[in-house]
């Protein structure tokens, strides 16, 4: 373990093994480092946060801040955070409310690039990607898998679907659809992540049920419930045709279109 003598560290702050602390770094009361985490040069970490282990916090990063929440009232919520996940110059993130379950989660292997922001309640997966300045607000789901790009805002309860690609600059108030391309100030849908799902080595089938799929709710002349149960009755049995189905079901905001 190497901390530098400049940082303050709270005696209650528990450290793993092989952690380092850079100069004039704070970590708090109540916040729980896994082994091997690094925590760069003026890195702020407040509690009640649970980080596991080999998370990388680079300088100016805030994590577990009060949530900009008018409602908040000084409640005890929480931050809870996986394994391996990179959190890069100035990121955000802040932690739950009482209204909205009282937890801010982050699953492992996301990179979170300069400037990210995450309000309080969201709930991001596992292996997502945001890039710089990406930007989400209260309650906000991000399923595995997804990118969001730089200067991209989500607006409040929306969710982003698995290995959905919002482009840059892009505002989504609903929610954007696995597997798809969404982008624009207002956001559009522009058809199947192709070269993504392709890097992530999604079988050839896969991607073109996919686009089969996309092509009978966005092309076709039925309804989008006629076009659900086509998709139920003609995709039995594929798997991620079966999650867009799925998704778009569970929607409360609509779907961006």
């Amino acid at each position: 373990m190497t901390l530098h003598p400049t940082a303050q560290i709270h005696p209650a702050a528990l450290l793993g093994d092989g952690t380092t602390v850079g100069a004039f770094s704070v970590i708090g009361a109540d916040v729980s480092l896994g082994s091997g985490c690094e925590v760069g040069p003026h890195a702020v970490i407040e509690g009640p946060t649970v980080m596991g282990a080999r998370c990388k916090i680079f300088p100016f990063a805030c994590i577990g801040m009060a949530p900009q929440d008018l409602k908040y009232q000084g409640e005890r919520t929480t931050i809870e955070i996986g394994d391996d996940n990179v959190f890069r110059e100035g990121v955000t993130v802040h932690r739950g409310t009482a209204g909205g379950g009282g937890v801010t989660r982050i699953g492992s292997g996301n990179l979170l690039m300069a400037q990210t922001h995450i309000a309080h309640d969201c709930q991001v997966e596992s292996h997502v990607i945001f890039a710089n300045a990406a930007t989400l607000a209260g309650h906000v789901v991000v399923e595995e898998g997804a990118t969001i790009g730089a200067f991209s805002g989500v607006h409040q309860f929306c969710r982003v679907g698995a290995h959905a690609y919002v482009g840059g600059y892009s505002v989504i108030t609903q929610d954007a659809l696995p597997y798809v391309l969404t982008v624009g100030n207002r956001a559009k849908s522009f058809g199947i992540n192709v070269v993504g799902l392709e890097r992530k080595s999604f079988p050839p089938e896969t991607i073109q049920a996919l686009r089969q799929a996309y092509r009978i709710l966005f092309r076709s002349r039925l309804t989008l419930d006629e076009a659900l149960v086509r998709l139920r009755d003609e995709f039995a049995g594929q798997n991620e045709v079966g999650r867009l189905v799925a998704f778009i079901r569970g929607s409360k905001r609509g779907v961006v279109r």
